[in-house]
């Protein structure tokens, strides 16, 4: 079981070193498709499956909520492929709104899909929010 707690940190950047400090000789910068690549394994976390606890998620919810989601995306929409920035501008639009997946809402929904159900279940990985 690997554990994160939500208390201790305030946004994405503060998530990224949170998580990154599970990993053994790895570490995870905060590219959304790097993060998908290490949980499939190899890149310092567990072999054979395990438990990913997110303590305080609550808290968590809040910080990666639509502010940080859109200081998240227009930091992305800067480095981004030119065919990828219309797709990034929308979901800026949107998380103006408030509408769409948050920050928090797109790493759970990854995580979920290396476990059961998800698309790389063999993975083996199960997220439990408290």
């Amino acid at each position: 079981m690997l554990t994160i707690d939500g208390a201790h940190f305030s946004d994405f950047d503060g998530f990224t070193r949170e998580f990154s400090r599970l990993l053994t000789n790895h570490t995870w910068r905060g590219n959304l498709d790097a993060f998908n690549d290490v949980l499939r394994g190899g890149f310092g976390t567990p072999e054979g499956g395990w438990v990913l606890q997110w303590l305080n998620s609550t808290t968590s919810r809040s910080a990666l909520g639509y502010a940080e989601t859109i200081r998240h995306l227009e930091n992305l929409v800067l480095t981004c492929h030119p065919s990828n920035r219309p797709d990034i501008e929308a979901r800026i639009d949107d998380a103006r709104r408030r509408e769409g997946p948050t920050l928090f809402d797109d790493i759970v929904r990854i995580i979920r899909d290396h476990g059961p159900g998800g698309d790389e279940s063999e993975d083996g990985i199960l997220l439990t929010l408290s």
